[in-house]
């Protein structure tokens, strides 16, 4: 075989394998009522309940933050997040949320906040310590 043949075969094998893990992120999403009901993690887009309460104490443990979300069918769950608190996490539109239901809590290992903006839809991204 030609170096040009190798090399091709190569790069088709790294997109085959680009592809596989980018396909494990392609959950579809789901809600609280289902994520109980599976041990994979799925992505749950919801509403900060901002009359709950939310517990972050950085002096205490600065990766522990716990607040409620309201899920897109009106479900309250209590979220549990291994990270700082992000900046303007009250004024949140929109969470969407990566982890698994353990008990009667959801375990958070990502979290996105879409933030309203004068100019424009900000996102911020957070992932878990753990």
């Amino acid at each position: 075989m030609k170096k040009i043949h190798i090399i091709g075969l190569l790069m088709i094998v790294v997109a085959i394998g680009v592809l596989i893990t980018a396909a494990k992120d392609l959950s579809t999403y789901s809600n609280f009522k289902s994520a109980s009901s599976t041990s994979d993690a799925v992505k749950i887009v919801g509403n900060l309940c901002k009359d709950k309460e939310i517990v972050y104490d950085p002096r205490k443990d600065p990766n522990y933050l716990s607040f409620f979300v309201k899920d897109n069918n009106g479900e309250i769950k209590k979220v549990v997040l291994k990270n700082a608190k992000p900046r303007d996490f009250e004024m949140s539109e929109q969470i969407v949320l990566t982890g698994t239901m353990q008990g009667e809590e959801f375990v958070a290992s990502d979290m996105l906040l879409k933030c309203p903006s004068k100019y424009k839809n900000e996102e911020i991204y957070v992932k878990s310590r753990s």
